[in-house]
């Protein structure tokens, strides 16, 4: 047995995989040569890989119309991209050129619907579900993108007095959603989702405050999101069928209602272990949407999803280069990297989350327990174990001159979100320069810097040293 890192991850996992594979010792992501995205643009860097978005798209595509041929299911799908995992132009556009809908958080969304339309981006004839606990400047975007013909405009409400507002402010007939409040796992510190009506007090809702006003606006969807994602266990299928059900009891008594929108929450890859069975869960959903729906003698809803990290997670890439090493006693190495982890992946801080890591180049060396660091001068800026495993192991630095360079994959959704693009970091880190890969008019492959490395000057600007 070698000690090579290349022959560490070959022995442990199925290798090379999709998207990942290893050329003369160094690391490809999508086919493109990281080596050579580095040698042209220096680190730390962003890169965004455009192509994936479609690849991701497609493929849930097809296998919702695998299962809904698999179980002769009578309803549509429509797959949404919820904005708020990545609000970016280029991450938008590219999304809308596969024919999907969107999905909106707050606001400041709607007007980025208005620009999408300004730009012929998208017509009014597009499906947005506006979900999330709504101010009055989100009603009344709301209200504005009704009135003038965005017909398929779906506000999604998360309580009862959420409706009074559209009542007074929409001049057409509009199609309604409620959100379900679900109940929360066992582990949290709370039992029922802040977000969304208890499932008890629908039906009352309805027939006290929908019914009866058709001619002004309908029920047309019931909507439900988990925080875990959507996971083949008890807990999940307990949630699911009580919508399902509530469906049924409520399509008995409101025959415009005609969809169920089940959310986002497919995970993507952020270990060479992952496994997880995309056509089975769809499989299963549809399924069991079927079988409640003949049980009750109702026809079947339409589908919808509003995948985020799924659509654009897997696209993007973060690199760094190991600027030092430190031992600071018998048992821990430190690679210390020319960024921060709190500032650039601010999940790994946050919440512990774990993205797929792997070095660039050296994969031919020989390879030990490290540490990873950041250059702040916080303690919690640090990455010390990958998802598979309560460790992290990378190619010792060797003896040649050329740096070691550790990527991050798959960190696409909701990194610059958290973080925010631009403005002020912890300790003043900058921003690192963002690089984006797409097709150009011709369907060549070409790179561009999207962003700079963020400069002392436009911070001190923001601080009020002017």
């Amino acid at each position: 047995m070698t000690n090579s890192y290349h022959d560490l991850v070959k022995q442990t996992f199925n290798f090379p995989q999709e998207g990942i594979e290893i050329k003369d010792g160094d690391l490809y992501f999508n086919g493109l040569d990281l080596k050579a995205i580095i040698a042209k643009y220096g680190t730390p860097l962003k890169m965004t890989y455009l192509p994936k978005i479609g690849m991701q798209i497609k493929k849930a595509k097809q296998m919702f119309a695998t299962a809904f041929k698999k179980h002769r299911y009578e309803g549509k799908y429509f797959y949404c991209y919820c904005t708020k995992s990545s609000h970016f132009s280029f991450v938008v556009e590219e999304a809308l050129k596969n024919d999907i809908h969107l999905e909106t958080s707050y606001a400041y969304d709607i007007e980025i619907i208005k620009k999408l339309y300004a730009k012929k981006k998208i017509t009014k004839d597009i499906h947005i579900i506006c979900n999330g606990f709504k101010q009055k400047p989100y009603t009344r975007r709301i209200a504005n993108l009704l009135n003038s013909g965005f017909q398929n405009v779906i506000p999604v409400l998360d309580n009862k007095e959420e409706l009074k507002d559209y009542a007074t402010s929409v001049k057409v007939p509009f199609k309604l959603g409620i959100r379900v409040a679900a109940e929360e796992e066992p582990n949290f510190p709370f039992y029922t989702s802040r977000l969304g009506m208890r499932a008890k007090d629908i039906l009352e809702f309805y027939v006290d405050r929908i019914e009866g006003y058709e001619s002004k606006f309908q029920l047309k969807m019931l909507h439900i999101f988990l925080n875990k994602g959507i996971k083949d266990d008890i807990y999940y299928w307990s949630e699911l069928n009580k919508v399902i059900n509530l469906y049924c009891q409520l399509k008995k008594i409101c025959p415009e209602l005609d969809s169920i929108n089940i959310g986002g929450g497919f995970p993507i890859k952020h270990s060479l272990g992952f496994d997880y069975d995309y056509q089975f869960m769809i499989n299963e959903i549809v399924k069991n949407i079927k079988t409640a729906c003949k049980k009750a003698k109702v026809p079947m809803p339409n589908i919808y999803t509003e995948f985020g990290s799924y659509t654009v997670g897997e696209s993007m890439a973060h690199i760094y280069k190991v600027i030092a090493e430190k031992v600071q006693n018998d048992r821990e190495t430190w690679y210390m990297i020319d960024s921060s982890f709190i500032t650039t992946l601010p999940d790994t801080w946050g919440i512990g989350e774990k993205f797929l890591m792997l070095p660039v180049n050296k994969w031919e060396e020989d390879y030990h327990r490290v540490v990873l660091g950041g250059i702040t001068c916080d303690s919690h800026d640090y990455y010390d174990s990958e998802e598979h495993i309560n460790e992290v192991f990378l190619p010792k630095k060797g003896n040649n001159d050329e740096p070691l360079y550790v990527g991050f994959f798959h960190t696409g959704a909701y990194q610059d979100q958290l973080s925010g693009y631009g403005g002020i970091k912890h300790c003043l880190i900058p921003s690192p320069k963002h690089i984006i890969v797409g097709h150009d008019k011709n369907g060549k492959l070409i790179d561009w810097v999207y962003a700079k490395e963020q400069t002392a000057q436009s911070m001190l600007k923001i601080l009020g040293y002017k």
